[in-house]
């Protein structure tokens, strides 16, 4: 009689709770695609140990990186930008400044103060190619304008990290003044001979590259980074003509005297600890290795 009943079958399914990888456990290079620990990558200061892709970090990181524990002051931090033209594009200006500011915690996209690199006091400004790309707008361009006369008041060495896709175009011709500004203000920092340098991550470009960006009495450079006034593909198109392999890259530029010397992003606060306690003439905690590039620094001083 079982032939004709109808069997009963058990199914076996999955158990409804299982182990999941934690969110934000491995990080993926951009460059080389390697997947890295998050805690490794973190480790050596955002630089991909696979291929050594220097990636783009905040200013939050690059202050502890670079400057003494605890002696960072930052200057001006409430300063945050108008809307002079009533610029709307996808959102209206306000609203896109209010929501880069929820995104990284900053008021605008470059943080300024003063503090020490292995006990030299200098004056410092760090700018975050998260908010609005680094672009320079009034309030960047007044911030750093007033960290470089903080120097001149003070007498200290002035140390700018860049990271910009340039100037901020919501803010149109006000933006653009900020050129003009902060070349001025670097102009008066060589006349009072003090000590000025400028180090270039990717990217730097456009208004800020043709300005106070190019203006150190040394030019450093990370390796692999973007330094560029235009993109390559506008050049190609008005020159109509294919580009060097790579002539945007700090390599390149280094090659062509554009820049002075490239630095690895877990030597540079060493190298730049070096140069200022030359430039300063004090001591640090062990010796140069860059002496040709105060040799740069001095002799375009003198000029």
């Amino acid at each position: 009689m079982a032939w004709f009943k109808k069997a009963q079958y058990t199914l076996l399914r999955a158990p409804q709770t299982r182990d999941r990888i934690p969110d934000g456990l491995w990080a993926k290079c951009a460059k080389c695609g390697g997947i890295v620990l998050t805690r490794d990558f973190a480790e050596n200061l955002g630089v991909c140990p696979k291929c050594n892709h220097h990636t783009r970090i905040p200013a939050k990181d690059r202050i502890r990186q670079i400057m003494d524990p605890g002696t960072f002051v930052e200057t001006n931090a409430g300063m945050t930008s108008a809307d002079p033209l009533k610029f709307v594009d996808v959102r209206p200006y306000p609203e896109q400044i209010a929501r880069y500011q929820k995104k990284t915690g900053l008021r605008e996209a470059v943080v300024t103060g003063h503090g020490k690199i292995k006990g030299l006091d200098v004056s410092v400004g760090f700018m975050d190619p998260n908010f609005i790309m680094g672009s320079m707008g009034s309030v960047v361009g007044e911030k750093v304008s007033r960290a470089f006369e903080y120097s001149m008041e003070h007498g200290v060495p002035a140390v700018m990290f860049c990271a910009t896709g340039g100037a901020r175009m919501q803010e149109g011709l006000l933006s653009l003044m900020q050129m003009a500004k902060t070349s001025a203000v670097v102009g008066r920092l060589h006349q009072a001979e003090i000590p000025y340098m400028s180090v270039l991550t990717d990217p730097t470009g456009a208004g800020v590259a043709a300005s106070f960006a190019m203006l150190g009495d040394l030019i450093i450079s990370e390796p692999g980074a973007e330094i560029y006034f235009t993109g390559s593909r506008v050049i190609e198109q008005t020159i109509r003509e294919v580009l060097p392999k790579g002539f945007q890259r700090a390599e390149f530029m280094v090659q062509h005297g554009f820049i002075d010397m490239i630095v690895q992003r877990r030597e540079l606060r060493d190298t730049l600890a070096d140069l200022l306690a030359m430039l300063t003439h004090h001591q640090v905690a062990r010796e140069s290795d860059a002496p040709e590039a105060v040799a740069v620094a001095n002799s375009r001083r003198s000029k």
